[in-house]
């Protein structure tokens, strides 16, 4: 099979400079496109020279509509209003749209989720291997050991992060919830400030921390009668995200539309078994 022909948006953003290189090293995927917002000052760039891999012939451009003609997947890690309106052009040229965007509202989701009707979307809170696995684990902890133990996710990101709970805090707080057979959204107990009280039983709750350069630190803790159980996985570079992304583009190339999770990519269901 040829290679696959992957363009990314946001290549002179921190994840797209990542994502360019580890493209550039994977057997199988070749760097068709990438895309910046109009304004940028890396319009006409070369992609790989920006990241640091060498000159591709790549040049970055403004025109997202442009660089996806011919190509055969589109890795995002931009913002909310940014990937909706990719998730339109990716399900209009039917191509694999793999999301790492955090920080989404319902309205998005509901877009996106109209997209996957026409095209592959694999999104993720997270798209490392390491917090997926985890995902799961808490998933199966969650089933096993009931209402009676307190779950507290804790997590921790550089001082430029811009939302909270982080989008992999999330993750595991859904996989929390999915391993009791509730809602987050009913059950998700997000601040905490003066009197408040007694915790309440079956809340899910979450704690972030902001500061330096830390890429991203997750724990989830069960808290019971007399013992505590701590899951953690701790980011020490970006390009376990990019790898996963990178991945998960080629494991959508033979898949039918639809909306997928990194937890299909990997294969975890099997870990997470019957519930």
């Amino acid at each position: 099979m040829s290679e696959m022909r992957l363009v990314v948006a946001g290549a002179a953003g921190r994840m797209g400079r990542v994502l360019v290189q580890v493209i550039h090293e994977t057997p199988g995927a070749t760097l068709a496109g990438a895309v910046e917002e109009a304004d940028s000052i890396a319009i006409g760039q070369d992609a790989g020279l920006l990241a640091g891999c060498g000159q591709t012939g790549v040049e970055i451009t403004g025109d997202p509509l442009s660089a996806i003609l011919g190509a055969e997947a589109l890795l995002d890690f931009t913002s909310p209003e940014v990937s909706v309106e990719l998730s339109a052009l990716a399900a209009q040229a039917r191509i694999v749209h793999v999301i790492g965007t955090t920080g989404f509202s319902s309205a998005h989701l509901a877009r996106i989720e109209a997209a996957a009707r026409h095209s592959v979307v694999v999104r993720s809170g997270n798209m490392s291997l390491g917090v997926n696995l985890l995902a799961a684990l808490v998933e199966k902890v969650a089933h096993t050991l009931g209402v009676e133990y307190d779950v507290e996710i804790v997590e921790m990101h550089h001082r430029m992060k811009v939302d909270a709970p982080s989008g992999t805090a999330l993750l595991l707080g859904e996989a929390a919830a999915k391993g009791r057979g509730v809602s987050l959204d009913q059950h998700a107990a997000r601040g905490r400030d003066g009197h408040t009280g007694p915790r309440k039983s079956g809340d899910i709750g979450f704690a972030s921390l902001r500061g330096g350069t830390v890429i991203g630190d997750h724990k989830v803790i069960f808290a019971g009668p007399g013992e505590r159980i701590e899951l953690a996985h701790a980011a020490e570079d970006r390009s376990i995200f990019a790898r996963g992304a990178v991945q998960a583009a080629l494991w959508g190339r033979s898949r039918k539309p639809g909306l997928y999770s990194m937890i299909d990519v990997l294969g975890l269901n099997d870990l997470i078994g019957p519930r």
